[in-house]
């Protein structure tokens, strides 16, 4: 039985993010592997999450970014991606890039493993335009520690 039948769909979203940075198309592929319905659901939501948490901190902190260098960043990261993967993350980051939200939308809606990538990939990017390799990988950490301490940990009495 393989490593990726025991990992949650936190530990799998945080391994296809590492693998997009890492450029790493055997972890991208394994973080994926045999997930089923139910778990890609959760690795999208855990995805989205990152990525709206990732703008907002650009958008607090007044990160400059051009919209031509997170486009060109996500070409190189998604190369690790199955082919026709690849051609959706870059067909909805450049819809993302323009402000073509339905349009990025109906790319992202055509299957949900899609939707996983081209989430996964905006993540990467977006922290490697913030914080950089290093910095943004040791975020990574910190987040799965946070996440793995409060499901541990139960809901609150508050």
């Amino acid at each position: 039985m393989s490593d990726a039948a025991h990992k949650t769909s936190h530990d799998r979203a945080m391994d296809v993010v590492r693998g997009y940075v890492d450029h790493d198309g055997v972890m991208v592929r394994d973080a994926l592997d045999g997930l089923d319905a139910g778990g890609s659901l959760e690795m999208y939501a855990i995805l989205n999450g990152l990525v709206r948490s990732t703008i907002s901190i650009m958008e607090l902190t007044g990160r400059p970014f051009r919209l031509d260098d997170l486009v060109r960043q996500a070409d190189e990261v998604a190369s690790v991606a199955p082919p026709h993967y690849e051609f959706a993350v870059a067909e909805a980051t450049r819809a993302w890039a323009r402000g073509d939200q339905s349009a990025m939308r109906a790319v992202s809606c055509r299957d949900l493993i899609g939707a996983v990538h081209i989430t996964a990939v905006g993540v990467a990017v977006l922290g490697l335009a913030l914080w950089g390799r290093t910095g943004f990988l040791g975020v990574l950490a910190e987040f799965h520690e946070a996440f793995t301490a409060l499901a541990e940990e139960g809901p609150s009495d508050v």
